[in-house]
């Protein structure tokens, strides 16, 4: 894993906040997110059906944008191209699985659907997209994770209310496929609390996983109130651990002010 000359917190945090439970009004949500010059923050994170809106809101700004797909493989090449018609610079689609029953073939679909907005120019090649596998890994939910690493795509896991094991075997089949991921819901705290998990053990626990940690470390890891922190080791999870959605993007920053790791 080789260290990006970048501190392991930049653009380590999307910003949802017109996302619940903070559902911020969209316009000063918008405003708010131009107005920051704050490396930790990453993309805005927004639904494709609010796209439209967006430049009036965000005028001449560049803009990078996430946009989450609220009606499967069928919506990737419509908010790709009008992102790219107009502007706005966009940093990932993110999609969700919801065919329970079929996650594997749910997953072809939406590979077959990035791969025809690729070819038609509605996708750009650089543009990652985002899949999320709901529920914990068993064999339909791991068959469905290599298709989306045979086709390059990324990961995504929704972190909140979801247990240290089975987060740890996300991160595992995350690895073991080579395939980065982004995280979302619950990790606002830097470090593992009485309602959640901590971004900073996720970190943690991905670099421990990739060296070779066994799974009950791992889970230990993330369970983990008071782990030694070493910036260069938080940096090497970021190879893999791409970034993370949050409704707040102050309790973020302030938990890493207050560990002194953050100027």
């Amino acid at each position: 894993m080789p260290l990006s000359t970048k501190p392991f917190w930049a653009a380590l945090v999307d910003d949802a906040a017109i996302f619940p439970p903070g559902d911020a009004e969209f316009g000063p949500a918008v405003a708010a997110h131009v107005a920051r010059d704050e490396p930790l923050v990453g993309s805005f994170v927004l639904r494709d059906t609010d796209v439209p809106a967006l430049r009036e809101h965000a005028g001449d700004a560049d803009l990078a944008v996430s946009v989450v797909l609220t009606g499967g493989a069928g919506q990737v090449a419509g908010p790709a191209a009008y992102c790219s018609r107009t502007g706005l610079r966009l940093a990932g689609l993110e999609v969700a699985l919801r065919d329970l029953d079929d996650l594997a073939g749910n997953a072809r679909r939406v590979v077959a659907a990035v791969d025809a907005a690729r070819a038609d120019g509605s996708l750009d090649e650089e543009v990652p997209v985002y899949v999320e596998l709901p529920g914990p890994p068993s064999y339909g939910w791991l068959a469905a994770a290599d298709e989306v690493a045979g086709a390059e795509l990324r990961l995504k896991y929704r972190t909140n209310e979801v247990d240290s094991p089975t987060l740890a075997a996300w991160i595992d089949a995350a690895l073991d496929r080579e395939a980065p991921f982004k995280c979302t819901a619950g990790l606002h705290r830097a470090l593992r609390h009485d309602e959640g998990h901590g971004f900073l053990n996720v970190l943690l626990a991905t670099v421990r996983a990739f060296d070779g940690a066994s799974a009950d470390e791992v889970v230990a890891t993330l369970e983990d109130r008071e782990p030694a922190l070493d910036p260069d080791e938080l940096a090497r999870g970021r190879r893999w651990f791409t970034s993370f959605g949050s409704c707040s993007i102050d309790e973020p920053l302030a938990d890493l002010r207050a560990l002194g790791l953050h100027p």
